[in-house]
């Protein structure tokens, strides 16, 4: 079934799950910044990646053995699974990865990534046909100030080298071109399918720059371990399948507009979990990246 033919994208008919994809989807992929952060200590950003993509591929390839999900029927849909992996897999969190690695601070990392909202916005009339209210532009507009005001209350940001911060820009590209891609040739597969070729696709083209860093081997023990699990399931398997889902079912511009609350989200949790600062003016922003989200992704009346 097309997402044209989803009752969700004309607000009846929404499933439970999906009414509460947005409140699951933020807590886990917020809550994925302060877990990595503890990985972090243990193993080097790209094989993190590594690791988690091949877990994910070994779980669905079990899954698919046993279930016997339907494939795509065209190559097209194939083609537009792997692509959506590679663009956020690789291109999405490799980019960014590389990006850190590479002495990018984490504020101004997530100052870039948060235009991605605001692309989506500007792009989705022209390539899906999505019509974008003026509300929900103000909306998109207060929750990036919000956004922003929490990471330079945070964090001190300072200008990185051009390549480091091209590195980031194509993170953004990748994590925007999924969006837009997914909304306008998504379908809905069967979740085991799509995260298998979707992962499948995204490590394999990861492998190559994991294969050239150079890196410290892995510190196996049981924070590591407990990492990984939640990379693999909580944000890799969950999460992602929720915002894929969300795409799919609801306006793309609306939906993209939750990754304005990532950042101060992000920020409360390592607050209450690692210790680390949170300002008032931090809390000023969260209000305001709060109420921002809100005003860009409620429905119209009438």
């Amino acid at each position: 079934m097309s997402d044209e033919a989803t009752p969700a994208a004309a607000g009846q008919g929404r499933p439970l799950w999906l009414a509460a994809a947005p409140v699951v989807f933020l807590l886990l992929w917020s809550g994925g910044y302060a877990v990595a952060k503890i990985g972090l200590e243990h193993a080097a950003p790209l094989t993190i990646l590594c690791l988690r993509y091949a877990l994910v591929v070994g779980i669905m390839g079990a899954a698919f053995v046993v279930l016997r999900p339907p494939l795509p029927k065209r190559a097209a849909d194939w083609g537009h699974l792997a692509l959506v992996g590679v663009l956020i897999q690789t291109v999405y969190f490799g980019m960014t990865y590389m990006a850190l690695l590479n002495g990018l601070s984490a504020g101004l990392a997530a100052i870039i990534l948060s235009f991605q909202p605001i692309l989506v916005a500007l792009i989705a009339p022209r390539w899906s046909g999505e019509p974008i209210r003026i509300a929900t532009w103000i909306g998109l507009v207060l929750a990036l100030a919000g956004a922003v005001t929490v990471i330079v209350a945070r964090l001190d940001i300072s200008p990185p080298p051009p390549l480091v911060f091209l590195l980031a820009l194509l993170g953004l590209a990748g994590i925007t071109g999924a969006t837009l891609w997914e909304k306008r040739f998504g379908l809905s597969h069967h979740p085991v399918t799509a995260n298998l070729i979707g992962y499948g696709a995204g490590l394999i083209c990861l492998l190559p720059f994991w294969a050239v860093q150079d890196a410290a081997p892995v510190r196996w023990n049981w924070e590591f371990v407990w990492v990984m699990v939640y990379l693999v399931l909580g944000n890799s398997v969950i999460a992602v399948g929720l915002l894929l889902a969300m795409i799919r079912a609801g306006e793309v511009a609306r939906v993209s507009a939750l990754m304005f609350l990532v950042p101060p989200l992000a920020g409360l949790i390592a607050w209450a979990t690692l210790g680390e600062v949170m300002p008032p003016l931090a809390w000023v922003g969260f209000a305001l990246a709060g109420g921002g989200v809100y005003l860009a992704t409620r429905r119209a009346r009438g």
